[in-house]
């Protein structure tokens, strides 16, 4: 929601609870009848009007707004929330109670000759009562911008999902990677017609996954890191060298889950910037499961006077692209780190789960 919106709302509430104060106050006043007092009393009005109703109602509007809903309420506190709520209010209604005090002019204003515990506690209770429901009031408010922005969001997500999903099928299903797979595994089927017929398959599960299991906001990581396997092993096969890439998990998958191909972006990049084929461990992938944490690590080794040519002719995904959507899914749940020194480019990614 836009700033100036929240604005106007904030605006309006307090417009509507002084116009009403106003008028209850200017009734109030109204009936005293005394025209020798009624200057004295008009003024001592508006001083009440703002150290009674005004200044511990905005305390407390604040206090719930900045402190009790995002720190409690939207944390699902309910119990610690019901607790500090009415403490809140408490603490409002003292603060404008003992200003209200040292402000009036108890000789000018009738209403305040009678003055004791009784009365004290009485406008202590009152105060309480105002500036509760103006917590209230900005709970409600404070929980309508929330509810939009999340629905914004979500809409933003799932645009941003479709724009990634596109982006990826482009990106995974160009000619390069298909005609070269299916090339070798073409040459495979008169040497090892079995093996080719493995590897085919393993293509039509890449294919599979990407056009029907992405479609959900999450999959489990057995099934990412099945696909993994499936793509690295579809690469290996364009290079002789058995020890080109190194893939590795540690730590306990169990039911973790990530947001379908939140991977395989960089590890594309990799596999595009990695010209030696030849060299062992040219691209290393780990994946590291450790109690709330996801770290996936994805190193690569390139020859830097080819790295130019190779980015113009590029059509993977954009790093803007990837980082917008790691926001989006994992809005300060998820760390991205960047390297790129001594001919080896590092990206390595922290996922924290609740």
């Amino acid at each position: 929601m836009k700033k100036s919106v929240i604005a106007l709302l904030h605006i309006g509430f307090w417009l509507c609870y002084l116009t009403l104060i106003i008028i209850v106050t200017a009734v109030h006043y109204a009936k005293t009848g005394d025209t020798v007092i009624q200057e004295a009393l008009i003024l001592n009005a508006f001083k009440n009007l703002f150290f009674f109703a005004l200044l511990p109602s905005a305390i407390s509007f604040y206090l719930y707004y900045f402190l009790l809903f995002p720190r409690y309420l939207q944390q699902r506190k309910f119990i610690l929330s019901i607790v500090i709520a009415p403490l809140l209010s408490i603490t409002a209604s003292i603060i404008g109670y003992l200003l209200l005090r040292h402000s009036i002019d108890t000789g000018k204003c009738r209403d305040m000759d009678h003055s004791g515990e009784s009365t004290a506690m009485g406008v202590m209770i009152f105060m309480t009562f105002i500036d509760t429901i103006a917590g209230i009031v900005a709970l409600v408010i404070r929980g309508f911008i929330t509810w939009f922005e999340e629905i914004k969001l979500k809409e933003e997500l799932k645009q941003k999902n479709h724009e990634t999903e596109m982006a990826l099928v482009k990106a995974q299903l160009d000619p390069h990677f298909l005609f070269n797979t299916l090339n070798n595994i073409d040459v495979l089927i008169l040497k090892d017609a079995t093996l080719a017929s493995d590897y085919l398959n393993k293509l039509s599960d890449i294919l599979r996954f990407m056009l029907y299991e992405t479609k959900t906001d999450t999959i489990a990581l057995s099934k990412e890191i099945e696909y993994i396997e499936k793509y690295i092993e579809l690469q290996k096969i364009r290079t002789s060298n058995a020890n080109y890439v190194n893939f590795s998990v540690t730590g306990d998958i169990g039911k973790k889950t990530v947001a379908p191909m939140v991977f395989i972006p960089f590890m594309e990049n990799a596999f595009k910037h990695t010209n030696n084929k030849k060299i062992d461990q040219a691209i290393n992938i780990t994946i590291n499961i450790s109690g709330k944490k996801i770290v996936f690590i994805c190193e690569n080794k390139y020859n830097p006077n080819l790295k130019k040519e190779q980015d113009k002719n590029s059509n993977g995904l954009g790093n803007e692209l990837i980082q917008k959507r790691l926001h989006l899914i994992y809005p300060q749940k998820h760390k991205l780190e960047v390297s790129n020194q001594n001919e080896l480019y590092s990206v390595r990614l922290t996922i924290t789960h609740e």
